[in-house]
C-alpha cells in the first residue's frame, strides 16, 4: 500500500512539474509576438497632418522621379503600418505645385514648407547617396540609396525624432533586379520607406529587418 502511494505521489509530482513547463513555453512570447518599442510612437498622433519632404542635392544626379517614388512609399507605410489617414498626410501633387510656384523653394525650411501647406509635422528626408546600374547589359539592375531622415514638429520646430542623434541614418540595397529600372527605383523606395517607418511603431521583432537593409548595425544575429 505504502508504495502505491509513494509512485502514485511521484507520478503526480512528474505531471506537475511538466505541465508547469508546458504551461510556461506556452506563456513565452514567439518571436512575432515579441516587438521592438517604437523610437517614436506616431500613432499617438494620428489626428495630426503630416508632410513627407524628399529632397535630394543637385549633384547625385537621381532621377526625377526619385522624389515621388519615395514620398509615394513613405506616405504608403504611414497609412499601412500606423494606419494613418491618406488626409491626414499632404499629397504629393500638392506638394510639387507649391515646389513649382516657389523660386525660392530650396532656401525654405522643411518646417516652413509644413506651414505653408498646413501640416503639425514634417517627415523629411534627404537623400544623400543614389546608385542604380544594369548589370553588364542584361537587363538586371542593382542598386543603393541612402538617407537621413528627421521627424519635426511644425508649430515648435523642435526635433521629435530621432532623440538621440541628428537624424537617423537608412541605407538600403539590394545585388539583383530583374524586373526592370522602374521596379528597382520602387524597391529602393519601398525599402526605404519599411526602414524609416519601423521605428515609428512597436513593430515585430521578425518583421524589422528585411532583405534590402544595408544599416549594418548587428541584425544579422536575430
Amino acid at each position: 500500500m505504502m508504495k502505491k502511494l509513494i509512485v502514485s505521489l511521484a507520478l503526480v509530482m512528474f505531471f506537475f512539474q511538466g505541465g508547469c513547463g508546458i504551461i510556461a513555453r506556452l506563456g513565452t512570447p514567439t518571436r512575432h509576438e515579441r516587438k521592438i518599442p517604437a523610437e517614436y510612437g506616431l500613432a499617438r498622433h494620428k489626428g495630426q497632418k503630416i508632410l513627407v519632404l524628399v529632397n535630394q542635392p543637385g549633384w547625385l544626379g537621381a532621377q526625377a522621379n526619385l522624389r515621388y517614388y519615395l514620398t509615394d512609399a513613405m506616405n504608403k507605410e504611414l497609412t499601412k503600418k500606423i494606419k494613418i489617414s491618406p488626409t491626414n498626410l499632404v499629397a504629393y501633387g500638392e506638394l510639387s505645385e507649391f515646389r513649382s510656384t516657389r523660386p525660392d523653394f530650396s532656401l525654405l525650411s522643411p518646417v516652413e514648407v509644413g506651414t505653408a501647406l498646413g501640416a503639425d509635422m514634417v517627415l523629411s528626408v534627404m537623400v544623400e547617396n543614389y546608385q542604380l546600374s544594369e548589370i553588364a547589359e542584361t537587363g538586371y539592375y542593382k542598386g543603393l540609396l541612402d538617407a537621413q531622415v528627421v521627424l519635426r514638429s511644425v508649430a515648435t520646430g523642435a526635433k521629435l525624432w530621432p532623440e538621440a542623434v541628428h537624424s537617423k541614418s537608412i541605407k538600403v540595397g539590394f545585388e539583383v533586379e530583374a524586373a526592370g529600372q522602374e521596379i528597382a527605383v520602387k524597391r529602393l523606395a519601398n525599402a526605404c520607406a519599411y526602414c524609416t517607418v519601423r521605428y515609428l511603431y512597436d513593430c515585430p521583432m521578425d518583421k524589422f529587418r528585411i532583405a534590402e537593409d544595408r544599416s549594418g548595425v548587428g541584425w544579422e544575429d536575430w
